[in-house]
């Protein structure tokens, strides 16, 4: 129908499939596409509200850093190797987000239930040191990094000091002292490595062979 032309009563005016197919065209920009069912794809979840609390750090530079409240997506089975890193302030209030992180990880790999209580607990005591050393500052941080293997787990922990924590006997009564006998007594090895390059400090760790693994 050109300009200027009036439509002649019996004229039906556009294909309702047409109308049918605009009005779709226009749902669809509106709420999102359409799966091949029919069914509406939900569109992105509202921003959550600033809760308010204090950040955990800056981003980490490192790919695998990861909140050390958040768990890492489940692999496809036990023989599946992961890397999660988190830094957190070097201060004991973290000490029980660090527990969670480690103890989150341990149900991909086949432990037994002492060996994941051993680990939480061998964490908690290098965590523990790292903070003793190198929570001088309100920016001093640790960072803990649990790494899982078909044969392994290995959880390290580095902290800016660069004194080298010292083994030594304690008294049973003591409330100090004791944190590397621990680690040393719950682990299948332990020990000390350099900083990252480029990084200050040390870093401490600890191995625990999965049920059935050789030893090296």
């Amino acid at each position: 129908m050109t300009d200027g032309q009036s439509r002649s009563p019996d004229d039906p005016g556009p294909a309702r499939g047409a109308r049918t197919s605009a009005a779709v065209r226009t749902q669809g920009a509106a709420f999102g596409p359409m799966t091949g069912s029919g069914a509406r794809r939900p569109g992105p979840p509202p921003a959550p509200a600033n809760a308010g609390h204090r950040p955990a750090v800056p981003a980490s530079a490192d790919a695998g850093h990861r909140s050390p409240v958040a768990a890492a997506p489940a692999g496809t089975g036990s023989d599946d190797p992961f890397r999660i890193r988190s830094t957190v302030p070097a201060d004991p209030s973290w000490a029980a987000a660090v527990r969670r992180l480690v103890a989150g990880q341990l149900a991909r790999l086949p432990l037994s239930a002492d060996q994941r209580d051993g680990a939480v607990l061998a964490t908690d005591e290098l965590f523990a040191n790292a903070v003793k050393h190198a929570g001088t500052d309100p920016d001093d941080t640790v960072t803990v990094t649990v790494e899982g293997s078909a044969h392994a787990l290995r959880v390290t922990v580095a902290d800016s000091s660069p004194v080298l924590p010292r083994p030594r006997p304690a008294d049973a009564t003591a409330e100090s002292g004791r944190g590397l006998a621990i680690v040393a007594a719950l682990a299948d090895d332990w020990g000390m490595s350099p900083p990252e390059p480029g990084r200050p400090g040390k870093r401490v760790w600890f191995t625990l062979r999965h049920q059935g693994s050789p030893s090296p």
